[in-house]
């Protein structure tokens, strides 16, 4: 759809993101007098955008100077940021060297709470395809990328499922998904059929960090034909593995022999 920059915009949203940008210029501190002659607003008017902001966590107000800065929030946001376009810089080559290999899509896949965010592709060249994902998000236990991220990511992740039961709506069998999510964790791989449409099959291992820490997972989406048992054992699953503890490796993973 073709329209002309600021047709849609919202004035006081726009304040709003030039009011964080000041703050993020002004030294990280600026008073309400400065800030509302930078954007020229009345000063109830910049108060009431401070208000609304310190109540989302994005800016802190000092009780004593008066003062206003960015809010833990804010920086909360930036890291996540930060950290997605790291790890999407860093994943692009290996990605495109597996989908090369194997002809078939791979996506990078991160978890946002308990959805998985599909955040960067590279597609096969074959005619008959998986449908496009990136940009799109599910609830973890729909599919291969949530589980192993959420059965690799710590040893007592599968026991707290049990205690949030009430919070994860959606789940028919939460016995069942705790055994699924122990048997991932001993192989570190998920693989499944149907959890992202129909004859699509997914298949996906995680990345670490220089902590040990879960940052993603490279999945690779297929139509299910041609995902038989035997190419997933013997040619796409070990290359996964060995893509993923390369992109690891990247991130500073030194893996603890056995």
């Amino acid at each position: 759809m073709n329209r002309e920059k600021g047709t849609y915009s919202v004035q006081s949203v726009l304040k709003a993101f030039d009011l964080l940008d000041a703050l993020a210029t002004e030294n990280s501190v600026a008073t309400l007098p400065l800030l509302a002659n930078k954007l020229d607003l009345s000063r109830n008017r910049t108060l009431r955008l401070l208000a609304t902001l310190e109540d989302k966590g994005l800016i802190e107000r000092d009780e004593h100077t008066g003062t206003f800065r960015l809010g833990m929030h804010a920086y909360e946001m930036a890291q996540h940021i930060l950290k997605s376009a790291s790890l999407i810089r860093l994943a692009h080559p290996v990605m495109e060297q597996l989908a090369q290999k194997h002809d078939e899509a791979v996506y990078m896949t991160v978890m946002n709470d308990d959805e998985v965010l599909f955040l960067d592709m590279v597609d096969s060249c074959r005619q008959i395809k998986a449908t496009a994902m990136i940009g799109k998000r599910f609830p973890f236990f729909s599919n291969a990328a949530g589980k192993v991220i959420k059965a690799m990511s710590s040893s007592d992740t599968i026991e707290r499922l049990g205690k949030r039961r009430a919070n994860l709506g959606g789940i028919t069998d939460i016995k069942r998904l705790e055994a699924e999510l122990r048997d991932i964790r001993q192989s570190g791989v998920a693989v499944d059929v149907g959890g992202l449409g129909d004859g699509i099959c997914a298949v996906a291992v995680t990345i670490k960090d220089y902590a040990g820490q879960v940052v993603g997972a490279l999945t690779m989406l297929a139509p299910s034909f041609r995902m038989r048992q035997e190419r997933l054992e013997s040619e796409i699953i070990p290359s996964m593995q060995e893509s993923a503890e390369i992109l690891s490796m990247k991130f500073g993973y030194e893996k603890i022999p056995a």
